[in-house]
Formats: structure tokens, C-alpha cells, sequence
């Protein structure tokens, strides 16, 4: 027997943010963390550049059904 799992509209948001911070080139293997309330977006942790900081919401920005980004990434040169 199949079993199907249905993700709710919050997990596949979850989901969509978590693919696009991973494979993103600027920001990949850095210490971005995020926190989903409701439909906005907090992004928090560390970057090397400013770059890396504002590349990390832009790749967010076409994400469907996705509302604010808040983006509290620091720059750290360590």
C-alpha cells in the first residue's frame, strides 16, 4: 500500500525556503538560520559580505505565497 503525505501550506513553505537558502551559491554552507511566522520570513546568523547578506533575500524573493523578509543576517569577516 502507498501512503501519501500531504504537507500543509506552512511545511511547504518551510520546505521551498530551506531548498532555496541551501542551494544558493552565496550563501550555501554558511550559518543562515530562519524562522517562518505565519508568511514572513526572519532570516538570522552570519555572512561574510554584504553581498552574501542581501543575495540571501533576493533568492527568497520568488518563493510563492512567501510575505515580508526580515533579514537580521550580521556580517562577519570570521
Amino acid at each position: 500500500m502507498n501512503k501519501f503525505y500531504v504537507l500543509h501550506a506552512a511545511e511547504q513553505l518551510h520546505e521551498r525556503i530551506h531548498l532555496t537558502l541551501s542551494r544558493d551559491p552565496h550563501v550555501g554552507g554558511r550559518p543562515v538560520r530562519f524562522e517562518l511566522i505565519d508568511h514572513d520570513v526572519l532570516l538570522t546568523g552570519s555572512v561574510r559580505t554584504y553581498f552574501q547578506k542581501q543575495m540571501a533575500q533576493e533568492s527568497l524573493r520568488g518563493i510563492e505565497g512567501l510575505g515580508r523578509i526580515v533579514n537580521q543576517l550580521e556580517v562577519s569577516r570570521v
